[in-house]
């Protein structure tokens, strides 16, 4: 609870730092809330251990960049599976997924934006009904596995009305070490629905 309440504070702290830099310089600094999902390849069987797929479920999910010269910027985004799944049947368990990334976001007209990004990140696994408890964190009710990833994607904004945009997108999730799943490889699509702040 202590973590998710410290990584809100990051975020509305980052969001109104951001705001107030993309109005006093001319910058742009976006916001978006998404949803979507994920796929990746089918279960596999290892010396008789069966790894599931890291695929299926709802996933949402908020993001935020600010574009500075030659629209080039700093982008970052979380998403997590919005209802638990069971790992092989009986484990309740929910992937969590975060990035910091270069992005450049070009016009294509006045109505569309395209963006590309690339940066680094992580997975975190979380497996619940267990307790863990340290000075730092307080006292938790599941286990983490975290797993380092590059993270590759894009997407097209279409603005709707004034400064707020959609956005169907695709992410390409390089995860080193997933041992818990069939594959190092995780695509994520979906869609997000935004505003854009100051000049675009």
């Amino acid at each position: 609870m202590k973590v998710r309440k410290l990584a809100v504070a990051i975020f509305v702290y980052a969001f109104g730092g951001c705001l107030l830099a993309s109005s006093a310089f001319g910058q742009q600094f976006d916001a978006a809330f998404s949803a979507g999902t994920i796929t990746s390849s089918s279960g596999k069987t290892v010396n008789g251990l069966y790894f599931p797929s890291d695929t299926g479920g709802t996933y949402l999910g908020f993001s935020a960049d600010l574009l500075l010269r030659h629209r080039l910027g700093f982008e970052g985004e979380m998403s997590w599976r919005a209802s638990q799944a069971l790992y092989g049947g009986f484990q309740p368990y929910r992937p969590i997924f975060y990035s910091f990334n270069a992005i450049w976001a070009p016009r294509l007209n006045k109505n569309f934006t395209a963006e590309l990004l690339a940066g680094i990140g992580g997975e975190d696994v979380r497996f619940y009904g267990y307790s863990n408890c340290n000075n730092f964190f307080g006292c938790t009710t599941y286990a983490s596995s975290n797993h380092f990833m590059g993270n590759f994607g894009g997407g097209i904004r279409a603005y709707i009305w004034h400064n707020m945009f959609i956005r169907p997108e695709v992410r390409l999730y390089l995860i080193n070490n997933n041992a818990e799943f069939s594959s190092n490889t995780v695509v994520h699509y979906g869609g997000s629905l935004g505003y854009s702040f100051g000049g675009r």
